[in-house]
């Protein structure tokens, strides 16, 4: 499926670390946030074979080592900055070579560009716009969930602007590491009640700007290629609220709506591995990109993965011969299981086999648990407002009701069914939505996460005479897929990225909804044949009537999506499905993935006080650490010491020493003259006596005098 943003930022990074002091030992310094970058998508034992001896935080203690270069690969944030500084007082490596992560503010690079001692050491300067983190090969994120109550929030609203600025530049960075100046479109609502209805309009502005001003000042951007131009749809969650709300059965997002999964810089999931050994130590087991059936089996639908698990499993089975000793077909989960658990030597397959059996198994038990096949049934026909023949369907208000009054129903579910009942209805009467939540049987606080969804477009409740037209839904409804009437019945709703995408490939977009942020010089482009323009110069382009049909050796287009306000794993698998659909590459991006449950959190979130939501743009800012400041302690000589006799004098040569030495055999401390401790100026304080030795003779005085005498003529009495 093309290019890989793991492989490509992998890439940049080992690239830009490679030409860097090229040919020379050197030292990689990162910050915090750019330390989570890096590890993100490259090993350390790759970095250290491109000549670096070590890598070191900045914000930690370091030793300097003015015999080494040092390449800064850093975050610019002003304490990063004055972390910068404190190395350059100090002269801490022999040359730098900066490294920003993002193009930095203006006040930042001037503080350094005014900066003697720093222009002095700084070797070169580069920018490299790597600030996102690639969490698949098509799907990009930037870790922050806190983007939804900063765009949606009503007392954010002094916050947006920046996080405008800094959601823009991470845009054109994926921009810029795909080689893309793309054409931009929007999404704009047809009938907006909300104050975020301009969101995607505001976003897309500012990313054009950035994009130009990075063109303006980069004139090998975008680099020659015969790729038709790419694309890049800038929308945002009110385009969608179904999605995120919906039971989802393809493995990915049934795993993470359902399991507990710890998604952070890394996603960890605790198996029990096999019930046969109840003594057997919980491991912590990730689930990423080195997953080959991770990767493999991700968008499959629970039910074809089980299948296919099996077959797997079997086929593993008859590559290894210690799986012949026994003759039993491997035909449930649970006998899978048992057979794993008593074979050791096959650790890695046995691994993660496992963990994919317990993820399946965990899910099954859930579904059934919760009952999830109905409540998915009704959730279907809702969303789509057609039944399972695809049909106007009838008696949904008491199919919904039997459902809230079922023990066996969760309570989250519940919630999530209200609220797609009440979009699906366009609002109710005030008072028929209490009546829902009583049947629902939902805490009081419940009810603040469906009047908060107006903050995002949806309408919850509407008056006893209402004047307005039903919306029409945003695409049209499509025909119904060739698929089993099984497997289309939980799953026939198909998330609105979809549609879009569709569209757009088809030239069909509607540039209404969707305009483009350049009109007048894009739309021709976009709407006619945009698949067959490319980023050369059109002198050199060829014409589109000499191209014949797109085959697989010729470049693919590419299509970035990006979703504000955090994407489900169903519109991951969209984009996906997109691409191996047509001859495009798309790629979604996004500030963070949403869950269910994380969904109505933060929605629930947009109507308590903005100070307890604790958004690290309000939180005091990281300082650099003091350490950097200390004055480090010049290192004190080791004390000296003469070898001096008890009686004698300072200034007496050492050999008037010896005489009084006795060579014993009991031991060598008779002949180890008394050590006398010196202060920093060489002088001895406080004469320290040696005790004579037990057995000694002590030296009379006057053959003390007489070797004082002896040892002066000699010293001074030979001057010339």
């Amino acid at each position: 499926m093309g290019v890989s943003m793991i492989t490509l930022q992998r890439d940049i990074i080992l690239e830009t670390v490679r030409n860097t002091a090229q040919g020379e030992w050197k030292i990689l310094v990162l910050d915090d946030a750019s330390r989570k970058l890096v590890d993100s998508v490259v090993k350390e034992d790759d970095i250290l074979e491109e000549n670096v001896t070590n890598i070191e935080q900045i914000e930690q203690r370091r030793p300097i080592n003015k015999e080494m270069d040092a390449i800064y690969l850093v975050s610019p944030q002003p304490h990063i900055v004055d972390c910068l500084m404190a190395d350059f007082e100090r002269r801490r490596y022999r040359k730098s070579y900066l490294v920003w992560t993002s193009v930095p503010p203006t006040e930042l690079q001037s503080r350094i560009d005014k900066s003697a001692m720093a222009r002095e050491q700084i070797a070169q300067l580069k920018i490299l716009n790597i600030e996102y983190f690639p969490r698949e090969s098509h799907l990009v994120t930037f870790r922050d969930p806190w983007s939804f109550p900063i765009l949606y929030h009503p007392a954010c609203n002094h916050l947006v602007r920046k996080h405008m600025d800094d959601l823009a530049q991470k845009i054109v960075s994926i921009c810029v590491s795909l080689g893309e100046y793309p054409t931009v479109r929007y999404y704009r609502p047809r009938n907006p009640l909300h104050e975020a209805s301009v969101l995607s309009s505001h976003l897309a502005k500012f990313v054009q700007d950035e994009l130009d001003q990075y063109a303006k000042y980069h004139a090998d951007f975008p680099p020659l290629s015969a790729r038709p131009r790419g694309a890049l749809l800038i929308t945002d969650r009110s385009m969608d609220l179904f999605s995120p709300l919906l039971h989802e059965f393809t493995y990915q997002a049934m795993a993470h709506d359902l399991l507990s999964i710890r998604d952070g810089d890394k996603i960890i999931y605790k198996p029990v591995v096999s019930e046969v050994e109840p003594n057997q130590e919980e491991k912590e087991l990730e689930i990423g990109e080195k997953d080959r059936i991770w990767v493999e089996n991700r968008h499959l639908h629970m039910k074809d993965l089980l299948e296919k698990l099996v077959g797997d499993f079997n086929k593993f089975r008859a590559d290894n011969p210690h799986f012949a000793e026994s003759s039993e077909n491997a035909d449930s989960l649970n006998s899978i299981k048992d057979m794993l658990a008593g074979l050791p030597q096959f650790q890695k397959g046995k691994e993660a086999y496992s963990l994919h059996l317990s993820m399946a198994e965990d899910c099954m038990n859930i579904f059934q648990q919760r009952k999830l096949a109905d409540v998915a049934s009704v959730e279907q026909s809702l969303a789509t407002g057609l039944d399972e023949d695809y049909r106007k369907p009838k008696n949904l208000a008491d199919q919904v009701v039997r459902l809230l009054d079922d023990g066996n129903i969760s309570f989250s579910d519940r919630l999530r069914l209200v609220i797609t009942y009440l979009l699906y209805r366009d609002g109710l009467l005030p008072a028929d939505t209490q009546k829902l939540l009583a049947h629902a049987q939902l805490p009081p606080q419940d009810s603040e996460v469906i009047h908060n969804l107006d903050l995002l477009g949806a309408r919850m409740s509407r008056p006893l005479k209402d004047v307005k037209q039903p919306s029409q839904p945003l695409f049209g409804r499509k025909q119904p897929p060739l698929a089993s009437a099984e497997e289309s019945g939980l799953s026939r709703y198909n998330p609105a990225v979809k549609h879009m995408l569709e569209d757009y490939i088809h030239g069909l977009l509607d540039p209404n909804t969707f305009p483009f942020t350049k009109p007048h010089l894009d739309a021709a482009e976009g709407l006619l044949g945009q698949e067959n323009m490319s980023q050369a110069s059109l002198r050199s382009a060829k014409p589109t009537w000499a191209r014949t049909r797109p085959t697989s050796l010729e470049p693919r287009q590419r299509i970035i999506v990006f979703m504000a306000g955090g994407a489900t794993y169903a519109e991951s698998r969209a984009c996906y499905e997109s691409s191996r659909a047509t001859s495009k590459d798309v790629f979604l991006a996004t500030s963070h993935m949403l869950t269910p449950g994380l969904f109505l959190r933060q929605v629930g979130d947009l109507s308590i006080d903005k100070r307890q939501l604790n958004i690290p743009a309000e939180r005091p800012k990281p300082k650099a650490p003091p350490h950097l400041f200390e004055r480090e302690a010049q290192p004190t000589p080791p004390p000296t010491t003469q070898r001096r006799s008890a009686s004698s004098q300072p200034g007496l040569p050492p050999t008037s020493a010896m005489e009084s030495m006795k060579l014993t055999s009991n031991g060598c401390s008779a002949n180890r003259p008394p050590q006398v401790m010196v202060d920093e100026h060489g002088q001895s304080p406080t004469p320290i006596q040696a005790q004579p030795q037990s057995g000694g003779k002590v030296m009379k005085k006057d053959k003390v005098q007489e070797a004082d005498r002896k040892k002066k003529h000699h010293f001074f009495g030979s001057k010339k």
